[in-house]
C-alpha cells in the first residue's frame, strides 16, 4: 500500500529535502507541495493525501490553523498531520497538537525518524517525543480547565482502561505501561485501542488532551 504524502513549508529548500527523503522509499510518494497554510488546505482538498508534513510558522495561514481546518473537514478519511518545526520549545506546539496534529518532529531529526513518523501516523497511531509529551503535560498544568466536568465517554471506560489512560496521559509508552500494570505489552495495546474507540478520539495525542481537560490527571500527577 502506497502512503501518499503532502509537504507544507514556506522554505523550498526544506521541501526539497523532505521530497528526497520521502521519495527514497518505494512505499511512499509525494503528491504535492504547498508554500503556506492556505495552499496546504487546498492541496489536501485536491489530492487527499494520507499524511501531510506541516510547518508551523508560514505566511498567509499558519500551520496551526491549517491543521485545524484539515482535521475538522467533513471529508473522510482525514489526512494525518505531522508537525515539523525548527524549534523544540516552539510555543505553538501545544496549540498545533490540540488542533489535531498526530505527530511532532524537529527539522534536524534524522531521515529515519521522519520516515518512521510518516509510517506511524499513516497506520493510525500518534508519535510524540518524550520531551514534547513533557511539554504537553506542563502546559496542561498551567492552563485552567473548563468547568464542564468529565466527558460522558469516560463513564464507558473500565477501571483498568482508566488506569491505562492515566499512564498514556503521563507520557508512558505501551512497554512502560505494561511494566507499571504488570501485564503484557499486547494487553496494553488492546486496552489503548479500546480507550480510543470508547472516547471517540483519533489517537493517543487526542486521548491525552481529553484526559487533562477532563481533570483525570493534572500537570502535577
Amino acid at each position: 500500500m502506497t502512503i501518499r504524502v503532502a509537504l507544507a513549508d514556506d522554505q523550498e529548500l526544506v521541501r526539497a529535502g523532505f521530497r528526497m527523503i520521502v521519495g527514497s522509499r518505494p512505499e511512499m510518494v509525494v503528491v504535492g507541495e504547498a508554500g503556506d497554510g492556505r495552499e496546504a488546505v487546498e492541496l489536501v482538498r485536491r489530492e487527499a493525501p494520507d499524511v501531510i508534513l506541516m510547518d508551523i510558522r508560514m505566511p498567509e495561514l499558519d500551520g496551526i490553523e491549517a491543521t485545524r481546518q484539515i482535521t475538522s473537514a467533513a471529508a473522510e478519511p482525514r489526512p494525518r498531520v505531522v508537525i515539523v518545526t525548527t524549534y523544540e520549545l516552539d510555543e505553538y506546539v501545544f496549540d498545533a497538537l490540540e488542533a489535531g496534529a498526530s505527530a511532532f518532529l524537529l527539522k534536524h531529526a534524522p531521515p529515519a525518524e521522519l520516515i518512521r513518523a510518516i509510517e506511524v501516523v499513516a497506520a493510525g497511531d500518534a508519535l510524540l517525543a518524550p520531551s514534547v509529551t513533557r511539554r504537553l503535560i506542563e502546559e496542561f498544568g498551567r492552563r485552567p480547565r473548563p468547568a464542564a466536568g468529565r466527558p460522558a465517554q469516560l463513564a464507558a471506560l473500565t477501571a483498568r482502561e482508566l488506569d491505562v489512560l492515566r499512564h498514556v496521559a503521563r507520557g508512558l509508552s505501551n512497554a512502560e505501561i505494561a511494566v507499571a500494570l504488570h501485564v503484557s505489552e499486547a494487553t496494553v495495546k488492546t486496552h489503548v485501542a479500546h480507550v480510543l474507540d470508547k472516547l471517540y478520539v483519533r489517537d493517543r495525542v487526542q486521548a491525552v488532551i481529553l484526559a487533562y481537560e477532563a481533570g483525570l490527571v493534572s500537570g502535577r500527577s
